[in-house]
């Protein structure tokens, strides 16, 4: 397969939502519609069952029809990488396998619960290396606000030096800018493989991340030409631009990121761009009120009005 994941990759590897109907089903009918706005708005990649992809809220049998039914619907347009973590390792490989099998480019793994020392966290990774083999490729989530698990710029690159397959660091620990310079210098000074980093937290700090060498973004935001535009005009040297239009969004990439409530605001947006037919999220889920709805209305005017301005 040409477009495996590799140290390379780089651009916007978009996080899609899971699409839901009012009934909380899968909604395949927006997935088809969703993965058509991705593509439209130049993503360079997707990302499927990510963590605001509501991942955890579905069955096993729910994730494996999604990853496929996206999967021919994007039908190699852009690569694709499939998140996982799943606490048992079987559960993980097998979901591993059935997506290389349809067409991955590669996987996305966070580290379980409990690994409480970075000697635990190389031993767990080591089994899941073990298990997969070295041709699928991997990169590692590092989302410690969600999982509870840090990991040392040191521990890190010992996993690369050791794991071959090891080709991409998902890049959202927060504060964790040092870090990311340190995942770039210590590569830079010695011998050690250079490896993609691309960067989520919804696009929050994407322009100090990219003028600190990451190769673009893995994040979900609503608006992902925000994000293809400021990726390029980025790695085109024109950062001044990059920044101005980086600004323009900040309320709404800022009111994105709220935790337990940016994803109901991610989705109505979704949904008012035509991308998704409900903003429906799976239950335990948030949800707007009137009172949310008007205040997006007045978020969304304000930016539309600075984008104005800028062209």
């Amino acid at each position: 397969m040409s477009n495996l994941l590799n140290e390379q990759s780089d651009g916007v590897y978009i996080i899609s939502a899971t699409p839901f109907a009012d009934d909380g089903s899968i909604d395949f009918e927006s997935a088809n519609s969703l993965v058509e706005f991705y593509v439209e708005h130049g993503v360079s990649g997707m990302t499927l069952l990510g963590m605001m992809g509501e991942a955890p809220k579905l069955t096993g049998e729910e994730s494996s029809a999604f990853m496929r039914h996206m999967l021919k619907r994007i039908d190699g347009r852009v690569p694709v990488v499939v998140g996982v973590s799943n606490a048992g390792l079987k559960n993980l490989s097998d979901l591993v396998n059935e997506s290389m099998d349809a067409g991955a480019a590669g996987v996305m793994i966070a580290p379980i619960s409990g690994l409480v020392t970075e000697a635990r966290i190389y031993a767990y990774f080591h089994q899941v290396f073990d298990a997969l083999g070295a041709d699928v490729p991997v990169c590692y989530q590092d989302y410690p606000q969600s999982t509870g698990i840090h990991i040392s710029v040191e521990c890190f690159n010992r996993m690369i030096d050791d794991f071959g397959s090891l080709v991409m660091l998902k890049h959202e620990d927060c504060p964790g800018l040092g870090k990311l310079s340190a995942v770039r210098t210590t590569a830079l000074e010695g011998d050690r493989r250079r490896v993609s980093i691309l960067v989520g937290n919804g696009g929050l700090y994407l322009p100090q991340e990219m003028a600190r060498g990451a190769d673009g973004a893995m994040t979900g935001f609503a608006y992902p030409e925000m994000l293809t535009q400021v990726v390029s005009l980025f790695k085109a040297g024109n950062t001044e631009r990059a920044q101005d239009l980086y600004d323009a969004y900040l309320p709404l990439v800022r009111h994105e990121q709220q935790p337990g409530f940016g994803l109901a605001v991610r989705k109505e947006l979704l949904r008012r761009r035509g991308a998704v037919a409900s903003a429906a999220t799976r239950a335990p889920g948030p949800g707007l009120g009137s009172t949310d709805h008007a205040e997006l209305d007045l978020i969304v005017a304000r930016v539309e009005k600075r984008l104005a301005e800028l062209h």
